[in-house]
């Protein structure tokens, strides 16, 4: 049987520290502490979810080497904890996702755990959820528009395309010399919920160079929407950047740098930039995937992001066994992350920016990337 507990109690039995917020404008450079925690409960109190629970993780398309790790770790590590995993990709879309937490729910799933296609779609299926008792934790995607989520686990993904931002101004002023410098802006796909805060994030860093004439967008194409990559598919990248190409960069115009919000639409871009005849621009990324992290070390790609799954699934993991616990999901931001309805509780952990010089280090303790970087 599942019982409440007090939410006083529970703060006293787990010595949980009272959170100073980040700002919720976004201005800058603001980092959550992982170190500094509250906590956040479903509501009506904390849940105790029973030994043995079935636990949901509803995951969107394999579009990244991440997804298909998560989906390992989680199995592996709710099996591990004792709980039962249900982990189902969404590959056929939002309809398909909508069906697989629907049939969690029908199998007692306890918790669900949502990375979604579209964080605006799953408001009737997590409110179900909730009324069945369930906890609602949004994993790397924001859940939008719904009072049906008790909390949101995930890398700082405004600073994310800030260190984005940053690297792109260094890495010109490394490999291009004395500005200004011809950039092109690609951004996530507008239904996933963190491609705003990257592009967002990344422009509080470039914008004021184009405003002051170091940068210049030469397509002109410098509005998110302009940007946007449906679906996170490299063959949409690759296809804007190839008319852009052809648009913009005829005879001796430079392309000097890109903003790319991860690794395979950087890939796609670098592949469009090669067929146009011209020099590899510098460009960002994101999610260190295997073939972006030769491609920094043999120094074409410029740079990328390590948020390491790892970390994310064992943050969320231990979030499950809390509940079992009778406790409350532990959060380190309460003021960022307003969903349209309601400010979810966060707890953000701290991304990794990645460059030639230094992914040597970074990568040291991961057995998969570390070796792509000896020697």
């Amino acid at each position: 049987m599942r019982v409440n507990m007090r939410g006083a109690a529970a703060l006293a039995a787990f010595g949980v520290i009272a959170l100073a917020g980040c700002s919720s404008d976004r201005g800058g450079e603001t980092e959550a502490d992982p170190a500094s925690t509250s906590t956040a409960g479903a509501a009506g109190g904390e849940i105790c979810i029973e030994e043995g629970a079935a636990i949901g993780v509803a995951l969107p398309q394999k579009t990244s080497e991440n997804w298909v790790l998560a989906e390992q770790l989680f199995n592996e590590g709710l099996t591990e904890a004792g709980f039962e995993p249900i982990v189902q990709f969404g590959n056929s879309g939002v309809t398909e996702q909508q069906n697989q937490i629907a049939a969690m729910i029908e199998q007692d799933a306890q918790v669900i755990v949502v990375g979604a296609i579209d964080g605006s779609q799953l408001g009737t299926q997590l409110e179900r959820a909730k009324e069945t008792g369930a906890s609602v934790i949004a994993y790397d995607r924001l859940v939008l528009n719904t009072e049906a989520v008790d909390a949101y686990i995930a890398f700082d993904n405004f600073r994310v395309g800030v260190l984005q931002g940053e690297a792109l101004l260094q890495g010109l002023a490394e490999r291009k010399g004395e500005g200004p410098y011809n950039i092109e802006l690609i951004a996530g796909s507008s239904d996933d919920a963190n491609s705003t805060p990257f592009f967002e994030g990344a422009m509080s860093v470039l914008q004021p160079k184009i405003d002051d004439g170091t940068l210049t967008v030469v397509s002109g194409q410098t509005s998110f929407e302009q940007a946007a990559t449906a679906g996170w598919q490299a063959q949409n990248a690759q296809t804007r950047m190839d008319t852009i190409m052809s648009g913009s960069y005829s005879g001796d115009t430079e392309l000097h740098g890109i903003l790319s919000p991860n690794d395979t639409l950087a890939r796609a871009a670098l592949t469009s930039v090669d067929q146009a005849g011209k020099d590899t621009p510098v460009i960002t990324g994101q999610d260190s995937e295997v073939e972006s992290v030769k491609s920094i070390v043999d120094g074409e790609q410029y740079s990328t992001i390590y948020k390491d799954t790892r970390e994310l699934v064992a943050q969320t993991i231990a979030s499950v066994e809390e509940l079992a616990a009778c406790g409350e999901i532990p959060v380190n931001d309460t003021e960022q992350y307003d969903n349209g309805v309601k400010v979810v509780p966060a707890f953000l952990l701290d991304p990794k920016i990645v460059t030639q010089e230094n992914a040597a280090e970074v990568y040291a303790d991961d057995a998969t990337l570390g070796p792509l970087t000896e020697g």
